[in-house]
């Protein structure tokens, strides 16, 4: 029987937002795989996830910097809030989205690059030497086009350019310029509301696919429905879980009466030419990284039956 630990369980409940008790009973069932727990408490209709997605445990800024038809994106850590309101700290994220533009988005190749003198990784030890406290380089992406124009938005601004979602949004077509950047704005904008997990369902993970595909079978089996009624129930909830992830396929959230492929469509004619999204980038500030909460921990060492 595999050893179910305070920290298996504080983690499944901070990526499903269930209970505790749930949360080591599906741990158990599953042997301690996470994964399996997770669809475990799919199928019982105990997982909250798609309400805790956008839950983050880091502190920092994300950097997001436009030129021309290139956006980049850029996440750099601190271990506290009123860090991201230094005016240092600042100018050391729009440096290193600066710096992102230039060289690309290897986290290693921007800590290197030069900036005058020094490295960016130099850089960064003077500020956390100024500042006292410690902050990485966490990760860069960017996008580009050949023709059109690259939309930005950032959420929770605290200046030009930084805050705590950054999302830059491309768009390829040979309509004006000025109208572009508008629309690639909206867009940004529904992406940082709606965190698409893909362009379309192709780019979605077919492991991602099959998952779903699996959690939605095994619950209507165990409600007894024969396995013909099962597949095309299945088909149908693949659909509305498109709807949900896909960002072209998503309900616009600037007017709920259209699809977002839709939208784009209707905004060629203002736009003068064909428009075609052909990427998008979403950074929401910690997301992944688990910041220790004592007392919450101790709660879950209690109830996973340890001191």
């Amino acid at each position: 029987m595999a050893n179910i630990t305070a920290g298996m369980v504080k983690e499944l409940r901070e990526s499903t937002g269930a209970g505790m008790m749930d949360c080591k009973a599906a741990l158990t069932e599953t042997g301690g795989d996470l994964t399996a727990a997770q669809d475990w408490l799919r199928k019982k209709g105990l997982s909250k996830a798609a309400k805790k997605a956008g839950r983050v445990a880091a502190e920092g800024l994300i950097g997001v910097l436009v030129a021309g038809s290139k956006g980049v994106v850029v996440e750099v850590n601190s271990e506290t809030d009123f860090v991201a309101r230094n005016d240092l700290f600042q100018g050391l994220v729009k440096m290193i989205a600066d710096v992102a533009m230039r060289v690309g988005t290897d986290v290693e190749a921007i800590k290197a690059a030069k900036v005058g003198d020094i490295t960016v990784a130099d850089a960064i030890s003077d500020t956390i030497a100024k500042i006292g406290e410690n902050m990485t380089l966490r990760r860069a992406a960017s996008l580009s086009v050949s023709q059109g124009a690259v939309g930005m938005y950032v959420h929770n601004s605290v200046a030009d350019g930084l805050g705590k979602i950054g999302v830059i949004v491309a768009l390829e077509s040979p309509g004006k310029a000025d109208e572009l950047v508008a629309l690639g704005r909206m867009l940004a904008m529904h992406v940082a509301a709606a965190n698409p997990q893909a362009l379309d369902p192709s780019g979605l993970d077919p492991e991602v696919v099959k998952r779903e595909k699996d959690v939605l079978a095994d619950k209507f089996r165990q409600q007894g429905k024969p396995e013909n009624v099962i597949e095309k129930i299945v088909e149908s909830g693949l659909k509305t879980f498109y709807k949900e992830v896909c960002l072209l396929e998503q309900i616009y959230v600037h007017d709920t009466s259209k699809s977002v492929a839709q939208a784009v469509k209707e905004a060629e004619g203002k736009v003068g030419g064909a428009v075609k999204i052909t990427g998008f980038v979403r950074y929401a500030l910690g997301e992944g990284i688990e910041r220790q909460e004592s007392d919450f921990a101790a709660e879950v060492a209690a109830a996973a039956g340890q001191s």
